[in-house]
């Protein structure tokens, strides 16, 4: 009786060249899910606080974004904590964080294909306060931000207030200074921090072209969670401020 021929051995190569492929293979992966997916983000200032906690000095919150909250039947929600691209007139203080050498800007650049290296835009977070068509102002004798002459529910808002607020040109209730009324652009949306007195947000461009809205183009995702430090993971919720 003949003997059954063995089936082939599986060909295998060498580690040296092994390696390099799964390390390609992993960094494909990395790039793709940060580009379409998501991707971590670090809390550059305090001007979320208390949700997201940022400063000099400090252990940074680590955020998770999520790309894929939005649609195109989706779009940001009011009470939704966002990041975004400024648009223009929100860029003039921006300064690149690539370095002036070739070499090490390509390296800065594939760092942030894989999400290692932060994005070299001005990458803002805020929470959504009023979406297109929607009037948001807050006034001498408001007692919050007002949009479509409703106050907000806002239990996110830092208290006590970060810094002073001069009362003949706002007041506590309204964060800072009074504002509006500004009616936002369809597809755009109506952005401020939760430390009010300490946020450079909506309110400090409303000389602009956009009147201080954020076209919902620039939106990069929901924050979902913080992932770092390890003290302070859990979820961001989104807080349905409009509610009655």
């Amino acid at each position: 009786m003949a003997r059954k021929k063995e089936k082939k051995e599986k060909k295998t190569y060498p580690w040296w060249v092994e390696m390099p492929i799964i390390i390609v293979v992993t960094l494909l992966l990395l790039g793709a899910f940060n580009t379409f997916v998501g991707r971590l983000y670090l809390i550059p200032s305090e001007s979320m606080e208390q949700t997201l906690h940022g400063c000099n000095g400090c252990t940074p919150d680590r955020i998770f974004v999520n790309k894929l909250a939005y649609g195109d039947d989706e779009s940001p929600e009011p009470g939704d904590v966002i990041v975004f691209e400024g648009p223009d007139s929100w860029n003039g203080s921006y300064v690149s964080t690539r370095n002036s050498n070739k070499v090490i800007r390509g390296i800065q650049n594939a760092g942030t294909f894989i999400g290692l290296v932060a994005p070299d835009v001005n990458t803002l977070v805020k929470r959504v306060i009023a979406t297109g068509g929607q009037t948001v102002h807050c006034q001498e004798g408001d007692k919050g931000i007002m949009v479509d002459g409703k106050l907000l529910n806002e239990p996110y808002i830092n208290d006590p207030p970060a810094f002073p607020i001069a009362s003949p040109t706002g007041s506590e209730a309204c964060g800072g200074e009074y504002f509006g009324p500004v009616t936002v652009p369809d597809d755009h949306l109506w952005m401020m921090g939760d430390n009010r007195t300490n946020s450079l947000d909506s309110r400090g461009h409303m000389g602009d072209e956009l009147q201080g809205t954020v076209p919902v183009s620039n939106v990069v995702g929901r924050v979902e969670a913080i992932v770092l430090p390890v003290s302070r993971i859990g979820r961001v919720e989104s807080v349905d401020n409009q509610a009655a």
